[in-house]
């Protein structure tokens, strides 16, 4: 079935025989798929091969075979994002996360907008860490892998000046010493559930939960976990 002038981005890219490139890539109707593009390492392709880089908004075209599709058009749908240092870092974890969380041909067009606006927001704001909760918030949410940030495992209210460990299977149970899961204030939750920016010290308990449950759904560590020195996604 062939589709064309799909909005997507490339999450990954690598060599693929002598010529060509296999690229996964996240779209807006599809959701990540896996493509051939065959040919575009020739120094005359049909393809230009300087467009299927990660961060920059495209429209795609291929016939889908199988897994795996055929690439037959790729064009800019925007200028490219400017992203260095810790702030590619982030959107490196970024790519990591949909490419490993996303199930192929799985449509999800409001984890795809989520998308599209962290990567907007990464590039211009140079302070990463709140526009990555709030992606993984509504990423996750739209997966089916939801937070769980105003009420707590057994059902009460998330009160603000309350501390909880928050179980990845289940959410926030009331803080008790000794507790192995990670401790968070119920304040960093909500604010995360109203979309308010909350304190450096409550960020930093965000991305631990949140690590927590990702570490949870993929049974072992990101990658770019590893490579983040200063910056924390």
């Amino acid at each position: 079935m062939p589709v064309d002038q799909q909005p997507a981005y490339i999450l990954h890219a690598r060599a693929y025989r002598e010529t060509s490139l296999l690229i996964e890539a996240f779209t807006r109707d599809h959701g990540r798929i896996g493509l051939v593009a065959r040919g575009v390492r020739r120094e005359r392709s049909r393809l230009p091969r300087g467009v299927l880089q990660p961060f920059q908004p495209l429209l795609l075209g291929w016939v889908a075979r199988g897994e795996l599709g055929t690439l037959t058009g790729a064009e800019m749908a925007g200028s490219p994002l400017a992203l260095a240092g810790d702030v590619l870092l982030s959107a490196i974890y970024v790519n990591e996360l949909v490419l490993r969380l996303s199930g192929r041909n799985d449509a999800h067009s409001n984890a795809f907008a989520a998308y599209a606006l962290c990567l907007a927001r990464l590039a211009d704001e140079p302070a990463a860490a709140w526009t990555l909760r709030r992606f993984e918030r509504d990423f996750l949410a739209d997966l089916g892998y939801a937070l769980a940030l105003d009420c707590t495992a057994d059902g009460q209210p998330v009160r603000a000046e309350a501390d909880y460990g928050y179980d990845p299977d289940a959410g926030p149970v009331a803080w008790r010493d000794g507790m192995r899961w990670t401790r968070v204030q119920g304040g960093a939750l909500l604010a995360l559930a109203h979309d308010e920016k909350p304190a450096l010290e409550q960020l930093a308990q965000l991305r631990r939960i949140v690590r927590a449950v990702v570490r949870h759904l993929l049974g072992g560590d990101l990658n770019a976990w590893s490579m983040a020195v200063r910056a924390k996604p």
